[in-house]
């Protein structure tokens, strides 16, 4: 399903309801809410909005399990760094315990060998490998979390976690896979700004070819709800219908 929103704004507003009435019936149902955070500009004004006095007293942080999408292989403390964003602007602002916190990134190891400890992490705190949310993102090349066009990651269909060294970028980045991202009980895609207009047309209406366009792998399994929520600019080649 697609939904546009005026802006960038309008569109974090309806994230931040998303995401509070998703931990709600998590913890409602399960007694804690599993949420994959994304990384880039995308999830930076639905961030500040979870931390501001008018949502983060909505939920009960204490029950809630933060893991992330992907990551860069920098350390927390790095400006490009995934994690390090979201604790700058929301999860140094609410009350939600250390150790419900999973970072990708850790120090003295290696990225392939922390992909292996965080999948066993995922199968310790996921329900049936469910996330209850996963916020991804969507570059305008059409990539998700890590999952870059024309990389052998693309075809992974047995781990849920794994690592690799992207040449374009020179460096190593850790990511779910889509396996584990398409069993999540709800994954909330994030699209704004004309540069990702072509891109998001490809993924909802252009041929199929996940190897140019990784969001196409997007495919919701087991009642899962996948949800592009995309500003009127990216939405600007989609078709009427849509």
């Amino acid at each position: 399903m697609v939904k546009i929103f005026k802006d960038a704004d309008a569109l974090s507003l309806a994230a931040a309801e998303i995401f509070v009435e998703a931990a709600r019936e998590a913890i409602e149902a399960r007694g804690k809410f599993t949420v994959a955070l994304t990384g880039g500009s995308s999830p930076a004004k639905l961030y500040r909005l979870l931390a501001s006095e008018a949502y983060k007293k909505q939920m009960n942080w204490n029950k809630v399990f933060v893991f992330w999408g992907d990551e860069r292989w920098v350390p927390i403390s790095d400006e490009k760094s995934n994690a390090g964003a979201a604790f700058h602007d929301l999860l140094d602002h609410v009350l939600i315990p250390g150790n419900h916190i999973f970072p990708m990134w850790a120090d003295e190891t290696e990225p392939k060998v922390r992909a292996e400890a965080y999948e066993k992490l995922l199968h310790e705190y996921l329900d049936n490998g469910k996330f209850d949310l996963i916020l991804s993102g969507m570059g305008d090349d059409g990539h998700t979390a890590s999952l870059f066009p024309g990389t052998k990651i693309l075809h992974e269909q047995e781990k849920w976690v794994d690592a690799y060294y992207l040449e374009s970028q020179k460096m190593f980045r850790i990511t779910l896979t889509a396996p584990l991202i398409n069993k999540a009980r709800k994954n909330i895609v994030l699209v704004f700004g004309a540069n990702k207009a072509n891109a998001l047309y490809e993924v909802i209406s252009g041929e199929r070819n996940f190897e140019k366009y990784p969001s196409q792998l997007l495919n919701p399994s087991e009642n899962g709800e996948l949800l592009f929520l995309t500003d009127e600019a990216a939405a600007q080649k989609l078709p009427q219908d849509i």
